[in-house]
């Protein structure tokens, strides 16, 4: 009977060591010889022909301990392979070809897959078993997966793996790889973390530390299909194992947090063996001191660029990169039509908002179109955006990797790719944010803005419907918290002018920043939309030629507060109600312009009015329906209704064509003028016919017109 047993020694040590394996080696070459005598049903081991292949030389050169001598002393054949991808050939040559003998039994102690082809050379015999030994099962997959039996090595030899837990700052590591120009996959992270902790030892404990629930403290968190997850993050954490720990927004909160929970644990008895730290923070230098010191194997995981250099100094720590064992789509690998089409994720604030924002301050500053590497980092460091100069250099090297930057010269001279859709997209949203900034600033006389008031102002910026932009009020506040950061715009807490006691945020521009500022020359060319100028006396139809939003905006603005104030027999209506009613209509400012122009004109009037449900004044508008402006939009708007009642009463259908054949005279815009009709509920669309309304008859307004009996 030949029975062999093939030890691949290399590989053993390998998955040994990278699960924290101790394994004393004479034991493990006794124990697999006496473990396969016994397998192949032997009375002796001496009737098992043993042999252990390794590269002999690199385990002379590794330690003190003569590797090949503790294997040969056990009664193994040492076969001598330097080169593993001619191992299979190798074996085959030197042992099987001139063996007359089939095998009956053949047992390789592996795991690697780079001894299967051994399995389907070698002669056996009708009924010989084949096992495969180690510590995961390859055979998965392969032609042998039914035929070769596989058996766990540590199980068979009684080798106790060591326990291991491990803490994630989430929130530093998802910044962090965000950062690094990282699309944060959630289930590529989970799926990730815990094969890399099985890898070293049986996982006891595994927590993931972050404000979870709290929506712009995190970076977007996507599935493998690109959808926004972060409000399934904790489920999806808890179902693969992992603990998620709330803690509140901050880089100080989570480290308390953790720390004493790291110490916690350590203290118990059966605390784990190996201690996983994902995070890239120095503030944990001293609780991994404190593990070390206590004889613990630490490992910190962390993300290369984002990484503490303390930590990586600290030759007692072993440091595993995430970007290494993960394989994160970046944002250079995205095409730029694809970033365009992408409609999921929502484009927030990140490390290239302060390459791209200091950047254009730092050539406007200068007058020029392209700046020194060095320029730029030192103008990092002056805003805070990096801690220190490597990092800066870190930073403008990856920049200039993703094409947001590109090299001018050789020099170290560099510009910004305006055409790259992270620079597109910064650029507008900064720009149409500090432009609202100072616009209301200069046009209200203000000292500064209170921050719901931009908040709602931006909600209106049509210029800023873009994929992924100004989703929420959680989407603009985060930018305006961006802005902030870089040093565009200031935020103030004052007494709120109700109770002093109270403290509100309001927004300042910074005292060196102007429009021309936070944007290149090129983008600032459309100032004509800015109310900057007079508009007394103009009349309807001359603002209509000067700017037609504007004018439409006024027909609206005074239709509704009439309905509004007449039908509630009010004389005023709230303005922000009025915002929000006409807001799906507004083109960038073309509210706030109608509004200026009605109370320059004597039109309408803003006041604060006592609110009969608020102990608080509330912002109110009342319009003044004697002036030539206001008389003439209720009349066209009166003279349309009417000709809605006439089609109603010959039950005639309501369409544009039908209207334009009633009034052929009158150069109506019926676009508009049907639109003010639906958003006044005047008129409703008929379902599944477009283009065709039907008349909502006992209407406050329709009732006038129509001279019925108000009773």
């Amino acid at each position: 009977m030949a029975a062999y047993l093939i030890v691949d020694v290399d590989d053993l040590l390998r998955h040994f060591q990278g699960r924290s394996i101790n394994v004393d080696m004479q034991e493990l070459a006794v124990g697999l010889r006496g473990s396969a005598a016994l397998a192949a049903g032997l009375a002796s081991a001496d009737r098992l022909k043993t042999i252990a292949v390794a590269d002999w030389q690199q385990h002379i050169h590794q330690g003190t301990i003569d590797m090949q001598y503790i294997f040969k002393a056990a009664g193994y054949d040492t076969f001598d392979m330097p080169h593993r991808d001619s191992l299979a050939d190798a074996l085959i040559i030197h042992y099987f070809s001139y063996d007359p003998e089939p095998v009956d039994e053949l047992i390789l102690a592996t795991t690697s897959r780079d001894l299967l082809p051994v399995i389907r050379r070698v002669k056996t015999t009708r009924n010989a078993r084949i096992r495969m030994w180690g510590s995961e099962d390859v055979l998965q997959g392969t032609e042998f997966e039914n035929d070769v039996v596989f058996q766990p090595l540590e199980t068979l030899l009684g080798l106790q793996t060591k326990n291991v837990a491990v803490y994630i700052d989430f929130e530093n590591i998802a910044i962090s790889l965000n950062e690094q120009g990282f699309m944060v996959n959630l289930d590529h992270l989970i799926d990730r973390f815990v094969t890399q902790a099985k890898a070293h030892g049986q996982l006891v404990k595994m927590a993931a530390y972050a404000p979870w629930g709290q929506r712009g403290t995190l970076p977007p968190l996507v599935d493998s299909s690109g959808r926004e997850v972060a409000d399934e993050a904790p489920s999806r954490l808890a179902m693969a194992n992992i603990d998620p720990v709330f803690n509140l927004p901050g880089k100080n909160s989570a480290d308390i947090r953790i720390a004493r929970d790291v110490i916690t644990d350590v203290g118990h008895s059966d605390g784990a063996d190996v201690y996983i730290l994902a995070s890239g923070d120095r503030d944990f230098n001293d609780v991994l001191n404190t593990l070390l010191q206590r004889n613990r194997t630490v490992i910190v995981w962390g993300v290369r660029g984002s990484t503490s250099r303390m930590l990586e100094k600290n030759s007692s720590l072993n440091i595993e990169y995430i970007d290494d064992f993960t394989n994160l789509q970046t944002h250079q690998s995205l095409s730029l039509l694809d970033f365009e089409e992408e409609t999921t994720e929502s484009f927030t604030p990140s490390q290239w908002t302060s390459v791209i924002v200091q950047f254009d301050r730092l050539t406007d500053e200068l007058g020029v179109d392209t700046v020194s590497t060095r320029q730029l980092v030192e103008k990092l460091q002056d805003v805070g955006a990096v801690v220190n100069r490597p990092r800066g250099e870190d930073l403008v090297s990856q920049a200039i990797s993703l094409g947001i930057l590109k090299p001018q010269s050789t020099n170290g001279h560099v510009s910004l790719n305006g055409n790259h859709p992270i620079v597109d997209k910064t650029r507008v949203i900064t720009d149409r944010i500090v432009r609202r900034v100072e616009n209301t600033l200069n046009v209200r006389g203000w000292e500064y803005v209170n921050y719901g008031f931009l908040l709602k102002g931006l909600a209106m910026d049509r210029e800023l419907d873009r994929p992924g932009c100004n989703l929420d009020d959680q989407w603009r506040s985060h930018w305006i918290d961006s802005l902030v950061r870089e040093q565009l715009l200031e935020r103030q807490l004052v007494p709120h002018r109700h109770n002093p006691d109270d403290l509100v945020p309001v927004i300042k521009l910074c005292s060196d920043v102007t429009v021309s500022d936070s944007m290149p020359a090129s983008t600032v060319e459309d100032n004509d939309d800015e109310p900057t100028e007079d508009w007394t006396g103009i009349t309807l139809v001359e603002l209509e030629d000067h700017d037609e939003d504007t004018a439409d905006m006024v027909r609206r603005i005074v239709v509704s507060i009439e309905q509004f104030t007449s039908f509630r027999n009010f004389a005023w209506c709230p303005l922000g109600s009025l915002h929000r009613r006409l807001r799906a209509f507004d083109t960038g400012m073309s509210f706030q312009r109608a509004v200026e122009y009605l109370v320059a004109n004597d039109t309408a009037a803003v006041d604060e009015y006592r609110n009969p449900q608020s102990e608080y004044a509330t912002k109110g508008i009342s319009i003044n329906a004697t002036t030539n402006i206001a008389s003439k939009v209720l009349e066209e708007r009166d003279t349309f209704v009417a000709m809605l009642i006439e089609l109603y009463e010959h039950n005639q259908l309501i369409s544009a064509q039908t209207i334009a054949n009633l009034n052929l005279d009158h150069d109506w815009d019926l676009e508009l003028w049907f639109s003010i009709m639906e958003t006044e509920n005047v008129l409703n669309m008929l379902p599944g016919r477009p283009g065709q309304y039907s008349l909502f008859r006992t209407h406050h307004t329709v009732t006038i017109v129509a001279g019925d009996n108000e009773n």
